[in-house]
C-alpha cells in the first residue's frame, strides 16, 4: 500500500479559478485559451500548478492578478475535484476557487498570451478537462449564496440603482423577478441605504443611487 508521501508524488496539484462578473446584461466568466497540450487551443479556466512553497490561497490570488489584473476581491475556495480521469496527463487534483468582481475592475492588459476573455456563462464553448462541471458547480454555489448573504455587492459598482440591483439578481438566477416584491423584500433586509446622489440621463426621472452598508460578506438574518 503506498504511503501518503507516495500518493503526493504521483498526484499533481493545480489551482483553477472561476471569476464571475456582469457585462452587457449577462453573467460572464473569465476563460483563457490553452497554449499547450493537452487541449491546445481550447478554452479553459485560468489556473495552473501550484508553485513551490505556495499555498492554494496564494496561487488563486496570483492567478487572478496575472489573468485578470484584479486583487483583493471576493474569493472563496469552492471544491476539490479529484476524479482519476479528469486530466489525460495523469493524476492531477484541482483545488478550485470562485471569485466575484465588478466589470470595471478587470484589466486584461499585461496578461500572458493565453488570450483571457469574458465569455457568457449561459453560452459556453467546448471547455478543457472538467471545467464545465466546475463552472456549473460554481454557479450553483453563487445562486445559493444569494439567498443567505449580501454577496451580490461584489458584482456591483459602489453605488447603484434598485433597478441595477434587481437586474444583477435576475442575471444570476436567469429569471425575471417581480419589481415591487423584490424592492419591498430587499429593503426590509437592511443591507443597503440611499445616498444623496441620483443617476441622471435619458427621459426617465432621476433614480436614487444606493450603496451597501458593508463592503464585506455578511450573513442575512433571514433568507432572501
Amino acid at each position: 500500500m503506498p504511503s501518503k508521501m507516495d500518493i503526493f508524488k504521483i498526484a499533481g496539484i493545480t489551482v483553477d479559478v472561476v471569476l464571475f462578473t456582469i457585462e452587457d446584461g449577462s453573467l460572464r466568466v473569465v476563460l483563457i485559451q490553452r497554449d499547450n497540450e493537452p487541449y491546445h487551443g481550447v478554452r479553459a479556466l485560468p489556473g495552473g500548478f501550484m508553485q513551490e512553497n505556495e499555498t492554494a490561497d496564494a496561487a488563486a490570488a496570483r492567478i487572478l492578478r496575472e489573468k485578470a489584473g484584479v486583487k483583493d476581491i471576493y474569493t472563496e475556495q469552492l471544491y476539490t475535484f479529484s476524479d482519476l480521469r479528469r486530466d489525460p496527463r495523469g493524476r492531477v487534483i484541482s483545488i478550485t476557487y470562485f471569485a466575484l468582481v465588478a466589470r470595471d475592475q478587470i484589466n486584461f492588459k499585461g496578461s500572458d498570451l493565453q488570450a483571457p476573455a469574458l465569455l457568457p456563462m449561459y453560452h459556453l464553448p467546448h471547455l478543457a478537462f472538467d471545467h464545465k462541471q466546475i463552472l456549473v458547480y460554481s454557479l450553483e454555489r453563487l445562486r445559493a449564496k444569494l439567498e443567505y448573504t449580501n454577496i451580490v455587492y461584489s458584482l456591483l459598482t459602489p453605488t447603484f440603482t434598485l433597478t441595477q440591483l434587481q437586474q444583477a439578481y435576475e442575471i444570476i438566477l436567469d429569471r425575471k423577478l417581480d419589481k415591487r416584491n423584490f424592492r419591498k423584500k430587499y429593503l426590509s433586509l437592511g443591507l443597503i441605504q440611499a445616498t444623496k446622489q441620483f443617476e441622471r440621463g435619458g427621459r426617465r426621472r432621476p433614480a436614487v443611487l444606493y450603496r451597501f452598508k458593508a463592503q464585506e460578506i455578511e450573513q442575512l438574518k433571514k433568507f432572501f
